[in-house]
């Protein structure tokens, strides 16, 4: 379904002193969508959503609302009113959970009878309902944020800014206000922008991600093409695209490439699915998920590429492990428990690396050195 765009970015410049910290060129936001600004720290995230919310007036750009331009301060308070933020910190009144999540309505200036209802509504449907007369200070990193958002959501926000909400909260906590918010924005259909380092978040919540680095959009997109087709070695890299070869295309045949990458003093192929010019120098990217191991040869897949490697590091990630392996080359694996143990993966362990040339994805890139 087609969705009207609600808010739009356009030329936005912002310094900080003679700095300049954030080049916008445009980005919009459609009404129904949760927009993921994705990136490490100091990428400009946070820079980008103070000032789309007007919270930030920018340097120089444009910053448009249903149409209308926010030009000046005053702009920006009337927007702000129709919109909401969560922060980190969730920024909690010393008063209790009914009163931090009513504070909101009370400014906009509803009555009691009106606060009420509203404000038992949203404490339940983020499980805070037992907790209304608990007074703020006494409350868990989980269950304060749990208020910040009922406080947002309180107010019908015609946009919810969020910023890295569920950074400071535990495993537990986090993963549990993930999934409630999810289902939440999902339910009210509200439009959000939610900033984040972490993938994992932003493929739970978001349609679209935007993925940032010094102040710049690299690459945005649906949470598929994103991660599966990243444009840039350093979006690749953050999209969790662990395996990046440098390598040079030797022969391209109906759509089938062989790719030289570096292996050892010598060199391996890799197949892979796509156009290219032979010569022409290229990063090659696997993710790790899709990366099958062995013991023996004769039990890998009928993936295109089989190499003979060694298990160099196993790490606990989540509920996986990932398994880094020399192959001649660095290649990266993700398995589960039971195959960590069935498998005996540990440093030293030889074992057979499998994938398809359809999980091969190329990013074309001049200037990488010497050739291959």
């Amino acid at each position: 379904m087609s969705r009207e765009r609600i808010l739009e970015a356009r030329d936005l410049v912002v310094h900080r002193g003679p700095l300049k910290v954030l080049e916008i060129p445009d980005l919009d936001l459609r009404t129904g969508e949760v927009l993921a600004l994705m990136g490490p720290n100091g990428a400009g995230k946070t820079t980008l959503m103070l000032t789309l919310a007007g919270l930030l007036a920018p340097s120089a750009g444009s910053v448009t609302f249903k149409g209308a331009t926010l030009q000046n301060k005053g702009d920006r308070e009337r927007f702000r009113r129709r919109t909401t933020m969560v922060f980190q910190d969730p920024l909690l009144f010393d008063t209790t959970v009914a009163q931090n999540i009513a504070s909101g309505l009370r400014l906009r200036g509803l009555s009691a009878p009106e606060r009420k209802p509203r404000v038992v509504a949203w404490a339940e449907r983020l499980g805070l309902g037992a907790l209304l007369d608990r007074p703020a200070h006494q409350l868990s990193g989980g269950e304060a944020q749990r208020t910040a958002l009922a406080r947002a959501f309180v107010l019908e926000p015609e946009i919810l800014f969020l910023d890295e909400p569920f950074a400071a909260l535990d495993p537990q906590a986090r993963e549990e206000l993930i999934g409630d918010l999810g289902h939440l924005l999902a339910e009210t259909a509200t439009t959000a922008v939610i900033a984040s380092h972490d993938q994992g978040e932003a493929a739970r919540l978001a349609h679209r991600l935007a993925v940032m680095k010094e102040g710049r959009i690299l690459q945005r997109g649906g949470l598929r093409k994103v991660t599966n087709h990243p444009e840039d070695p350093f979006v690749a890299a953050f999209v969790g695209m662990e395996t990046l070869l440098k390598g040079q295309v030797a022969d391209c045949r109906e759509g089938l490439l062989t790719l030289r990458v570096r292996k050892g003093t010598g060199s391996g192929e890799v197949m892979a699915l796509g156009e290219a010019v032979p010569g022409q120098t290229v990063l090659v990217g696997v993710r790790p998920e899709h990366v099958a191991l062995s013991l023996h040869s004769d039990n890998a897949s009928s993936a295109r590429n089989t190499f003979a490697g060694a298990v160099t590091k196993v790490i606990p990630r989540g509920p996986f492990f990932k398994i880094e392996l020399d192959c001649g080359f660095f290649l990266t694996a993700f398995v589960t428990a039971q195959s960590l143990s069935e498998l005996e993966l540990r440093p030293g362990r030889a074992v057979v690396a499998s994938f398809k040339a359809t999980a091969v994805h190329l990013i074309r890139t001049e200037g990488l050195g010497p050739e291959v």
